[in-house]
């Protein structure tokens, strides 16, 4: 599928494009077996109704879309055809004003920029005709001192990319020695999530978990895979244990920042 200017992804086919015109191929791993569901962090089920709502909402596309029982549940949607209306999930998940999370950005943007995961000038030229970056989002990139995250419909998009950065970049075993690396699927490297992410210096896995962005303990490091296995996605049906696509790695992004700054289950 051929998408201009957004980001979009193509469940049958596994296509996945970042915020321009960058198609890419990936595997077509399995689906992982669903682990006991978890009390999810109300932050946390924002961040992922939003994403779906980018899909939905924010570029000119169609896709035959089904919600599954458990991402109807987390939207507080009925199990039917009618709860993939736009205006129900607008209204559902992200209010005119926004969400505010319970996490501050830093200067993870800038850390991003000075090792390569994220190439300022190639981040930029996706938004060129758009207008450019607003201040909002130059601050969020360049700043070092940004406070909480809040995602709008106007930002959604940047903030879905950033967090991708974030969280193929970051160290973490769950990348290391989880589904992603398994070598039946042929290596980290063939996925959406991996191949897909073009806005890198040099080779998107050249920065596959090799940053300290975001440090853990060995509790918080427990909790982030506790609740990854309890966060799926409706376009891939994998946990965010299994990032294999870019609202994966954009939540385990979320999940890893989130716990760092001493975020609970409950």
């Amino acid at each position: 599928m051929k998408e201009n200017n957004n980001l979009t992804e193509e469940t049958d086919n596994k296509k996945e494009t970042v915020s321009g015109d960058m198609p890419t191929e990936s595997n077509q791993p399995e689906t992982l077996p669903k682990k006991s569901k978890i009390k999810l962090l109300p932050a946390v089920a924002s961040f992922f109704a939003a994403a779906v709502l980018i899909v939905f909402t924010s570029f000119n596309f169609s896709i035959n879309f089904q919600l599954k029982p458990y991402s109807a549940r987390l939207l507080g949607l009925p199990e039917s055809p009618e709860a993939r209306e736009t205006a129900k999930l607008e209204k559902a998940v992200l209010p005119a004003e926004g969400v505010v999370l319970p996490v501050k950005w830093g200067d993870l943007g800038d850390q991003m920029i000075k090792t390569g995961v994220i190439d300022a000038d190639k981040f930029e030229s996706i938004y060129k005709n758009r207008g450019g970056l607003d201040e909002e989002s130059q601050r969020l990139l360049y700043g070092t001192d940004n406070g909480n995250i809040k995602i709008t419909k106007d930002n959604a998009g940047i903030m879905l990319n950033i967090l991708w950065a974030l969280g193929l970049g970051n160290k973490n075993t769950i990348l290391e020695k989880g589904p992603m690396s398994d070598k039946k699927y042929g290596g980290a490297g063939g996925f959406a999530s991996t191949g897909g992410w073009t806005l890198a210096k040099g080779n998107a896995m050249n920065h596959y978990s090799k940053h300290s962005f975001v440090s853990l303990t060995p509790e918080q490091q427990q909790l982030v895979e506790k609740v990854s296995w309890g966060v799926y996605r409706p376009c891939c049906g994998n946990p965010t244990y299994f990032p294999d696509c870019n609202h994966g790695m954009a939540m385990l992004g979320l999940l890893e920042l989130m716990a760092s700054q001493g975020a609970s289950e409950q």
